[in-house]
């Protein structure tokens, strides 16, 4: 079965079980992986609707700092709450030290020297790490490795 049917048989579940919380939170991301289809006219794999799920993890957690330098707790904990439902759908994140070895992996085979060759590092590493870890931590592993640390 793939992500997204998965995702649909999550979404008929939290119907019957009258979870409005999930139910809403499985509809956006349904929403979000529909519109990208239209946009593009394509068909989603499994890889593509785990970016995609991704990039709304992300947009939660900005909300979340947000809304808690904010003072709105409540907003801070709905959008927590839709996070924890979104992270069901993404693979096992790597660790910092898997993520660090594999960066340098890709530094040496791409024979990156300094600050410079970020750019070039950086599209490697999202197409090989996309979806398995924080592309947060994979940017501070890139440049530490960059910078000889």
């Amino acid at each position: 079965m793939s992500l997204k049917d998965q995702i649909t048989e999550d979404m008929k579940t939290a119907m019957r079980a009258k979870d409005a919380e999930r139910l809403g939170t499985i509809r956006l991301l349904l929403a979000a992986l529909k519109q990208k289809e239209v946009d593009e006219r394509i068909v989603l794999d499994d890889a593509m609707v785990v970016v995609i799920v991704d990039k709304l993890v992300k947009q939660r957690k900005d909300s979340v700092a947000a809304f808690t330098q904010g003072g709105r707790i409540d907003l801070a904990d709905k959008e927590a709450a839709e996070i924890k439902v979104l992270e069901v759908y993404l693979p096992q994140r790597m660790g910092a030290d898997e993520i660090a070895t594999e960066v340098k992996a890709i530094v040496a085979e791409l024979g990156a020297k300094g600050p410079g060759d970020m750019g070039k590092v950086m599209g490697a590493v999202k197409t090989r790490l996309a979806g398995k870890a924080d592309m947060g931590l994979v940017s501070s592993a890139v440049k530490a490795a960059l910078s000889g640390g």
